[in-house]
């Protein structure tokens, strides 16, 4: 087993990352000292899989818990489903000692976290990650929320969890196109911090695509620690955090735009990070080199990087932009590299400058 330690102070928790923790996750809660009751939130593809397995496993600890389960899209993380779950949670009885157990991918742990973020004015709530992108990403640093029709996580919290359990033999039912969306966001920490990684990517990549576990265990640890470190450097994102965000203004207007249903996040956040490589070449001086070398690897990894969008397309597109969580006195702020391993946040760009690379094709 492998561990990362987050270092917020007092909010400080362990990622651990290997095969076979899913069973310990109830001694794990018995030594973080949480309450008796419990509720775990999965989806309707992840709980016949591994939400019953969580609660035995809790349940054998002694704690008494109740599993809710939500339908399994990205149009379950809504105010609705919060509600929902809301009302369960008051049915089953669970108080301010009480705790949350989020299995599943990134929109379990976004929807769960916000849960547990302002039920009671805050539970705590563990994370058990099961795809390969919330493993790296989205389980880690305690940002979570919900979606609005307007826009992606317009509505959330910063709320960490007390624990984050990757168990990677869950990664053996992730299917292949939800394990090459995660690797969206894998290479995505190449580009934004370490060029060492990137260039294991491009040597491991179809390593990866088999799911080699230990490759997978290296990759995801590295991905966890450059997550840990940057999170314990901005914690609410008024800097450095952003660099996290690569890619992921334009990913998350796609997203929007399609009304979260033709594209996967990682699937998105690839075209957004081949178009942002696309603007660090014109804005930051990026090599042209090293745009075709991220372009290359994610085509490698069997992401969409193609981006073409008609004039009313693009109209919606700037629109979902324009709500997004970085703009400041109406301005969109971008993440750009100036090269692989090292990008600078708050970049403006001129709207021609978009525009051209939204009209063209990757």
């Amino acid at each position: 087993m492998r561990l990362v330690r987050v270092p917020l102070g007092n909010r400080s928790y362990d990622i651990k990352i290997g095969p076979g923790l899913l069973p310990g996750l109830g001694k794990a809660c018995v030594r973080l000292g949480l309450g008796n009751r419990c509720a775990i939130i999965s989806d309707s593809n992840v709980a016949p899989l591994y939400g019953h397995r969580a609660r035995q496993a809790l349940q054998t600890a002694g704690f008494a818990s109740v599993l809710i389960t939500v339908p399994a899209s990205e149009k379950a993380k809504s105010l609705k489903t919060v509600q929902a779950c809301y009302d369960q949670l008051a049915a089953h009885r669970l108080e301010r000692k009480s705790f949350i157990v989020a299995v599943g991918g990134g929109v379990i742990g976004d929807l769960a976290g916000f849960v547990a973020a302002t039920y009671l004015r805050g539970i705590p709530f563990v994370q058990a990650p099961t795809t390969l992108l919330a493993q790296v990403d989205s389980s880690v640093g305690g940002k979570v929320g919900v979606n609005l029709k307007a826009g992606k996580n317009l509505v959330g919290a910063f709320y960490q969890p007390k624990l984050v359990l990757c168990d990677l033999d869950t990664l053996n039912t992730l299917p292949k196109r939800e394990l090459r969306a995660g690797l969206a966001e894998v290479i995505k920490y190449g580009i934004i911090y370490d060029a060492n990684l990137f260039a294991q990517l491009e040597r491991d990549m179809s390593k990866l695509l088999r799911g080699n576990s230990q490759t997978l265990a290296g990759v995801v640890a590295r991905c966890c620690q450059i997550k840990a470190e940057v999170v314990g450097q901005d914690e609410k994102e008024s800097g450095l955090r952003s660099i996290l965000n690569f890619g992921h203004t334009i990913g998350h207007a796609l997203e929007a735009i399609s009304r979260y249903g033709k594209y996967l996040h990682g699937e998105a956040i690839s075209i957004g990070q081949v178009a942002a490589a696309k603007l660090s070449n014109q804005l930051l001086g990026l090599p042209a080199t090293e745009v075709a070398r991220i372009h290359q690897l994610f085509r490698r990894a069997g992401l969409p990087t193609e981006l073409t969008l008609s004039a009313s397309q693009i109209g919606d597109a700037f629109g979902a932009m324009k709500l997004d969580k970085k703009v400041k006195d109406g301005e969109i702020k971008f993440v750009l590299a100036r090269r692989i391993g090292a990008v600078q946040f708050g970049c403006q760009v001129p709207e021609i400058v978009l525009r051209t690379v939204l009209q063209a094709r990757s």
